[in-house]
This record gives structure tokens, C-alpha cells and sequence, in this order.
């Protein structure tokens, strides 16, 4: 069961990841067409997410039980603050955003966050794995499907050049391996539950872009 698990998740919720591949938002950011206000919105609510996810990785270290596995999401916890914060802190200064200036996530960044919190929270460990899994692994494989494109976009080339990297991927798949590894002794139950947050969390990953591309804001 746990070496075909991942993949039982990935075909379940393939219609959602081929919509998220289609989405104009990816399609136009990898020919290089995406307006700037759109990505500017994306930079700003994907700063916001970077920050909780961290949040959730450090709740999912907290309830491992072996040291390797604790001292593993702590380092993916760092490179979630460290290396993609700081991607998006050179966004900021391309598209002149500052770090003081006030924001409200949007709807569905809102949504999306406390969706993995209260797993995060509420959850086995088993269970915050999975409903993390979608944001690393729609990412590499958005990384890997336009690795050659070619945007001709100081921005756009840098944001696609970092999921394709290989240094991404491993981290892909020491999570894949790890929820294979963790569906071996995991009940039907906790099984049924798990794909129902990497559902869900697929889902969202699609409607982050449809935030984006709407320029979707609060309506008061």
C-alpha cells in the first residue's frame, strides 16, 4: 500500500492539478504575458502563505517522534523562511513593494491557511504531511512541465528556474517517501482522512492562482 499511496493521491486529484497547470495565470507567466498587478497580488498573498506554512511545518517537527524526522522539518521549515522568503523578498523589490505597507490576505489565502492549521492542530502527523504535500509537489511538477519555457521576464524566468531545481525536488521527495513510508502502518480511517486534506489542499492550490489572476480582495 505505502509505495503506491502518494500516487493513488496524485491520479485521485489529477483533474484539479491539470487545471492548475492550465490556469491562465501559469499559462501566461510561462510565455511571459502575465500583467505584473496580477503577479504583484500572487508575490504579496504567497508571502503571507510562506509565513504560515513555515508555521505548520514547525506543528509537524513537533509531532514526529524521532529525532532525524524532527531535525528533517525543521530544516524544511528554515528553507521555507530562508530560501523561498528570500525569492520573494527580491520579488518586493522588483515590483516595489514594500514590507511595511499594510496588506489583508486575500479570501482564499485566508481559507487556505487555516485549512492547514487545523489539520496542523487537530491532525496526526501523518495527516500534516499530507495536507502540505500538494504545495511541494504542484510546484516541482509545475517546475519540471515549464523548466524550458522561455518568458523572456527578469521575474518570471527567476520563479520558474526555482522549481525546476534539483535541490526543490529532493525535498519533493523526501516528502513523498516520507507519507509512503507513514501509510504503511496508517489505518483505512486515517487514510481516508488524509486524502480528504490533500483533496482539499489541491483544490486551493487552484483557486491561489484564480485569487491571483482575479485580483480577489475582501469585499468590505
Amino acid at each position: 500500500m505505502s509505495a503506491r499511496f502518494t500516487q493513488y493521491l496524485r491520479h485521485e486529484a489529477n483533474h484539479l492539478w491539470q487545471a492548475s497547470f492550465e490556469h491562465p495565470f501559469v499559462c501566461e507567466l510561462a510565455a511571459g504575458s502575465l500583467p505584473e498587478n496580477k503577479f504583484r497580488h500572487y508575490v504579496r498573498n504567497d508571502s503571507y502563505y510562506l509565513k504560515e506554512f513555515a508555521k505548520v511545518q514547525s506543528l509537524a517537527a513537533a509531532k514526529a517522534t524521532d529525532l532525524n524526522t524532527i531535525a528533517r522539518l525543521a530544516a524544511h521549515a528554515k528553507a521555507t523562511v530562508e530560501a523561498e522568503h528570500a525569492l520573494h523578498e527580491t520579488f518586493f523589490k522588483l515590483l516595489h513593494v514594500s514590507p511595511e505597507e499594510p496588506f489583508t490576505p486575500a479570501p482564499t489565502t485566508y481559507r487556505y491557511t487555516s485549512h492547514l492549521h487545523t489539520v496542523a492542530h487537530t491532525g496526526t502527523f501523518a495527516e500534516i504531511i499530507g495536507v502540505m504535500l500538494p504545495c511541494y509537489w504542484l510546484y516541482w511538477e509545475i517546475g519540471e512541465r515549464y523548466k524550458q519555457a522561455k518568458p523572456n521576464h527578469p521575474i518570471y524566468n527567476q520563479w520558474i528556474a526555482t522549481y525546476g531545481q534539483e535541490w526543490y525536488g529532493q525535498l519533493v521527495q523526501e516528502q513523498l517517501d516520507r507519507l509512503d513510508g507513514l501509510a504503511d502502518t496508517a489505518s483505512d480511517e486515517e487514510r481516508r482522512r488524509i486524502r480528504l486534506h490533500f483533496m482539499i489542499s489541491s483544490q486551493y492550490e487552484y483557486e491561489f492562482w484564480d485569487m491571483a489572476y482575479r485580483l480577489e480582495r475582501w469585499r468590505f
